[in-house]
């Protein structure tokens, strides 16, 4: 459960896009963009393979993380992204590396289902849906209250997907979430965007 949240207003504006357009080496990947986005909606993006959904959401992260009154957190596609998998699971989420909160992060890996053995196994012999919540656990300790998620269930097993969904849907901040899973869109999102090489229009 994301207990550490850090408080936001709800209903507020966080992104207000008119016909923006994404260029790459001065061409136009995306010349249309139409989107707002309040605080507490739960947004999904989806699209056809290479039409360029995760460099919207890197652009919409760009332009979100700028701002000091919301706190972002961005799960990239490939869990594996710029983390250092000789790690483990304390080690990654450990902050000040003080013994009070060593503590608090094996009671909060306890509470995610971690065994004490797979709380000190490296981050490569975790299995996907571990990592994932592994991600999200970082994001609550941290106080996120915007998620950017990319393709997020893409490595869940079978057996990890129910209980991740549904940490997703209880999320009370803000979800923005590239997705190809209509199981994940349907269940999450209440605002669903479809992305085509010419525009970004609103589906549902």
């Amino acid at each position: 459960k994301f207990l550490n949240m850090k408080k936001i207003e709800l209903n507020k504006t966080i992104l207000d896009w008119q016909n923006y357009s994404i260029k790459i080496e001065n061409r136009n990947l995306i010349s249309s963009i139409d989107i707002h986005i309040k605080t507490g909606e739960k947004i999904g993006i989806t699209g056809a393979n290479g039409v360029g959904k995760s460099t919207l959401l890197t652009e919409i992260k760009q332009e979100l993380i700028k701002r000091s009154d919301i706190h972002v957190g961005f799960m990239p596609q490939n869990y594996t992204k710029n983390i250092n998998l000789t790690q483990t699971p304390i080690e990654f989420l450990t902050h000040s590396g003080e013994r009070d909160e060593k503590t608090q992060i094996m009671t909060y890996l306890g509470s995610l289902r971690y065994t004490t053995e797979e709380m000190t196994h490296r981050l490569n012999q975790l299995s996907g849906g571990q990592l994932a919540k592994l991600w999200l656990a970082k994001f609550d300790l941290q106080g996120v209250n915007i998620l950017l998620l990319d393709e997020p269930t893409r490595n869940f097993s079978p057996v990890s997907q129910p209980e991740l969904l549904s940490l997703f849907k209880k999320f009370k901040g803000t979800i923005i979430s590239v997705s190809h899973d209509r199981v994940f869109l349907d269940t999450v999102c209440d605002k669903i965007y479809e992305l085509n090489p010419t525009r970004l229009k609103r589906i549902r």
